[in-house]
């Protein structure tokens, strides 16, 4: 897969996404890297850590999030984008389910689309994608959490994203899979996905895994928003076993670190 000016090798490698929350009110950093010169810097940091791409998100998607408007979000990041793309060789993704913020974000040189709704949110996304020849992310996510077979259905609901991809004309090979840990799931759903991440690779698409100080991990382990590192790191270990390929983290130089352990110990 190409993203931006860079190839991945999605089948026999592993990639770190590190996030750039530009929002007031992300669950993890918000309000931290809303200044320019703060966003830059914590790039600098990530891509000297080892990111492999920048993850830019202009509207927080926690629980009981607020919503933001489109011209709200695309006055967030499209400085922000055109900042990065003129001082650093990174590839970026743009975290909107928003065709117009999407348009925007690819006309400042975004590099792919992580959309939480897998294009089903917005009817003109598969397109803005589709022209724009950008890579895409397709999160698995639902209005209503009750499942009757829970893996099968995530497997069904995520394909129907893919159709919407293919009927627009995307590629192949410019679409990636993401389970959605933490949406409208509970905590048993999300540590099963997790661990059946297997099943996604059916599909014959490349898996994301974000998981990075999530709900799970805190429910889980019993510990707050900045207790939850290690706990990160188990999920990503385990997620690189189960065949993922991009790992969305806050901390890039630990999950890289933890990547490159996990690697050289299957490899030997």
């Amino acid at each position: 897969m190409v993203i931006g000016k860079r190839e991945f090798d999605l089948e026999n490698k592993q990639y770190i996404m590190g996030i750039l929350n530009v929002t007031p009110d992300s669950f993890s950093d918000g309000g931290r890297f809303q200044a320019l010169d703060e966003a830059l810097f914590h790039v600098e940091q990530m891509t000297e850590e080892g990111a492999d791409i920048i993850d830019i998100g202009g509207e927080s998607t926690r629980p009981n999030y607020e919503p933001v408007s489109d011209e709200e979000e695309i006055g967030r990041i499209v400085p922000v984008i055109e900042k990065i793309k003129a001082r650093f060789d990174v590839p970026l993704s743009l975290d909107t389910y928003k065709s117009q913020v999407a348009q925007a974000g690819i006309d400042a040189g975004a590099d792919m689309i992580n959309d939480i709704w897998g294009l089903k949110a917005d009817p003109k996304m598969a397109q803005v994608v589709a022209k724009g020849q950008v890579a895409v992310c397709l999160m698995h996510n639902r209005q209503a959490a009750p499942y009757q077979d829970f893996i099968s259905q995530v497997q069904i609901e995520l394909q129907q994203s893919l159709d919407l991809a293919k009927s627009a004309g995307i590629a192949d090979e410019r679409i990636i899979l993401d389970p959605g840990v933490g949406f409208a799931k509970s905590l048993e759903e999300n540590l099963k996905i997790i661990n059946h991440l297997d099943a996604l690779k059916t599909l014959g698409y490349p898996v994301l895994l974000g998981t990075s100080r999530k709900s799970v991990i805190g429910q889980t382990l019993g510990v707050d928003i900045q207790e939850r590192e290690e706990g990160t790191l188990v999920t990503t270990v385990i997620g690189m076993m189960k065949g993922a390929s991009v790992f969305r983290v806050h901390n890039v130089k630990g999950n890289k670190r933890a990547l490159a352990m996990a690697r050289a110990i299957i490899e030997a």
